[in-house]
């Protein structure tokens, strides 16, 4: 029995000094290119050659240590205007049209700047992050009538997205996007609105089934008094609407304000445990390995929720790497076409047209369907929008042929908005005329650096569709954006 005991050992001890080996070894071309297209949009050939001689954990830690809590990009000076309450009062039935109108359009450039950000940035994987942090702590333009607020809650989710999941938790709480979202607002001492408690423990912590209505009734006389400044749009506490009396939540009772119901949701080890699983479904696979899901999550707690702890071991993970979890996620429209235009290099003066294009494909920026946001993987696909996402890849690049580009904008102008007034419709023609793609100097890049071969590079697997042999550069480009493979990551 000691004899097998130790030859077990033995075993184990070999087993985690081959992982160990495994991790410290050059992660090579092909896990380089599998890391940059799940965690930063697209896998240029320089950035793979650049990650291929560095181990897995070298690669994520360059990842993160390129990480920006900022945008690179200025956002439109209208984002600055807050219209006070008091000034909306007083405004006649023609200027409140008015200013509903410019409301909306500043509301488009919102999405146009931040569909630049993830274009332009050093970081994408930084806006990859804001992004999952916008479909997990949702708030909507539709309901959140002032861009401004929606901006500054991009700005919240970026600040912290790989930071530490506590100080977002609070700090989007407060947020007065999200206190407009989810009506804490109108959340009063005697008048208790449960729908901040409820998302709170559904979506944002605990999970479904890890809570009563009970607990959701205490926590929402916790928030009470939680509310935004009208004339400033700033968050503000009104004592006088606080319920202060003792509430039970999760078994645990107090004089409970929002801030110590939160904390106590922290310490449920459900919460970690959610996030986790959210995290593996983004960058790993669509369903999740339970019993690491519980390790991690049991390390993410003990780090008193720093979010680069998660990261760091699913991307670095042999599951992450694992050949039957390639090609197993569907890319988002944004990731689509934020990866195609980054991938290839193309200019782009304006992005308002990729923001349409989004929105057509089932992803409108800053307006997420419902408050569980988008549903994401196979939900993406359907046999319109596979059809509507190869028309657009066909056709953005012959944007290297003029009187295609032109052709392109015409009819993408017709899907905006069929009146031709609509100004965006004449937007959309110029900016597309203005798309640009350069299929030698691409071509020439990706050559020189010599990283893998044109197929590998771009589809996370094998080809549905042969690749037919003495192909030009553009027609190969064309044949494998247009292979169903490249919808995958």
């Amino acid at each position: 029995m000691i004899g097998t005991i130790g030859f077990l050992i033995r075993i184990c001890a070999v087993l985690g000094t081959a992982l160990a080996a495994a991790h410290a070894a050059p992660m090579g071309p092909d896990e380089a290119r599998h890391l940059l297209l799940r965690t930063s949009f697209a896998a240029p050939s320089a950035e793979v050659k650049a990650l291929a001689v560095l181990s897995r954990t070298e690669a994520v830690e360059r990842l993160l240590g390129q990480a920006r809590t900022e945008p690179t990009t200025r956002p439109p000076a209208e984002l600055d205007h807050w219209t006070p309450r008091s000034q909306l009062r007083a405004m006649s039935e023609q200027e409140r049209r008015e200013w509903l109108r410019q409301t909306n359009l500043q509301g488009q450039e919102l999405r146009t700047w931040w569909f630049g950000e993830m274009l332009a940035t050093s970081s994408p994987f930084t806006e990859r992050m804001t992004l999952f942090w916008h479909n997990h702590f949702v708030s909507s333009l539709q309901k959140v009538r002032p861009a401004r607020l929606i901006y500054r809650q991009n700005l919240l989710l970026r600040s912290h997205a790989l930071g530490n999941f506590r100080q977002m938790l609070h700090a989007i709480s407060r947020d007065p996007a999200m206190i407009i979202y989810l009506d804490n607002a109108f959340n009063r001492k005697g008048q208790p609105n449960e729908n901040f408690a409820r998302e709170v423990m559904e979506l944002f912590t605990l999970g479904e089934g890890n809570y009563s209505e009970h607990d959701i009734k205490e926590a929402a006389r916790a928030f009470t008094g939680w509310g935004i400044d009208g004339e400033t749009g700033e968050f503000r506490f009104r004592p006088a609407w606080h319920d202060e009396g003792v509430k039970t939540v999760l078994g645990r009772s107090g004089a409970f304000g929002g801030a110590e119901v939160l904390d106590i949701l922290l310490e449920e080890p459900q919460t970690a445990e959610l996030i986790v699983r959210k995290l593996w479904r983004e960058y790993v696979s669509p369903v999740p390995d339970p019993r690491e899901v519980e390790r991690i999550a049991a390390e993410f707690r003990r780090s008193d929720y720093d979010i680069r702890v998660p990261v760091r071991a699913l991307l670095a993970s042999n599951a992450f790497y694992a050949k039957a979890n390639r090609a197993s996620l569907v890319k988002s429209p944004v990731e689509l076409l934020v990866g195609t235009l980054r991938q290839f290099e193309f200019r782009v003066a304006d992005p308002f047209p990729f923001v349409v294009m989004s929105r057509q494909l089932g992803q409108d920026l800053m307006a997420p369907p419902n408050v569980k946001g988008w549903p994401g993987g196979e939900h993406w696909i359907n046999a319109g929008t596979l059809l509507t996402r190869k028309q657009i890849l066909e056709r953005l690049f012959r944007v290297v042929e003029p009187p295609a580009a032109a052709m392109m904008a015409v009819s993408a102008e017709r899907s905006v908005n069929a009146n031709p007034a609509n100004p965006n419709a004449g937007r959309f023609r110029r900016a597309m005329q203005e798309v640009r793609f350069d299929p030698g100097a691409w071509a020439a890049k990706a050559k020189d650096d010599g990283a893998l071969k044109v197929t590998n590079l771009l589809l996370p697997a094998p080809p549905v569709h042969p690749v037919p042999g003495e192909r030009d550069t553009l027609a190969l480009v064309r044949h494998l954006t247009l292979d169903p493979v490249y919808q995958l990551k």
